[in-house]
């Protein structure tokens, strides 16, 4: 069994658009320690974060954050402290293109 913590994914996605920011590789499970979401923007912003199991379409309840606002020029650290499985997926979204995504964690084989 491997393990490495790392950066699993950064994603600066286009405004108002469903960005995949991490999937969970094949034959291997996913432990998400943290997901940072920063704002370079001069106004605050709003973003989502959701995560698919098994790459499902994404629903309502796939959602861990919702519209949560990040300040202007400010950062968030959500600890999430949870375990991906294979062909999992963070989906993020943020109203403006100043907002960048960040996850870290290990993959385990």
């Amino acid at each position: 069994m491997a393990t490495t913590y790392k950066v699993l994914g950064q994603v600066n996605p286009a405004s108002n658009t469903f960005t995949t920011l991490y999937t969970v590789p094949a034959a291997t499970s996913t432990v998400v320690s943290t997901i940072n979401v920063c704002n370079q923007g001069i106004a605050n912003d709003t973003f989502r974060i959701a995560i698919r199991p098994g790459g499902e379409t994404l629903v309502p309840k796939h959602y861990i954050s919702f519209n949560t606002v990040v300040p202007a020029y400010d950062s968030i650290s959500l600890t999430v402290g949870i375990t991906l499985a294979t062909t999992d997926i963070i989906t993020v979204y943020a109203n403006a293109s100043t907002t960048s995504f960040n996850v870290f964690g290990s993959e385990i084989s």
